[in-house]
């Protein structure tokens, strides 16, 4: 028998689909990122991960925040990676940094 593995792939957001995004799930996590970055590298399989995990529980998503500046300005990122974590609409915190995949799972179970 072959083992046939799966890419997740994380929502990517834009300016146009962030409020959506946010409001069309109960949990919205989105991690803030940039391709130069290599800590925002180091995020990508752990988001991915993520969502497989917290697929019928929370929406995961990425913003490229030098693609989309309104965003960062409006949510004050000052450095990345940044995940910013919505609660039913309201955004409800932010977090600054690489994070492991456990430190997220439970923090998201927290919420």
């Amino acid at each position: 028998m072959l083992a046939c593995s799966v890419n997740i792939v994380v929502t990517e957001l834009t300016g146009s689909t962030f409020d959506k995004f946010v409001t069309d799930n109960r949990i919205a996590v989105i991690d803030c990122w940039a391709p130069w970055c290599g800590p925002c590298r180091r995020m990508t399989p752990i988001m991915e991960e993520l969502s497989k995990e917290l697929e019928k529980k929370a929406g995961v998503a990425k913003l490229n925040v030098d693609e989309n500046e309104a965003i960062s300005i409006r949510f004050r990122i000052m450095a990345i990676p940044t995940l910013l974590i919505f609660k039913d609409g309201v955004h409800i915190d932010t977090l600054v940094g690489l994070r492991s995949k456990e430190d997220l799972m439970e923090y998201i179970g927290s919420v």
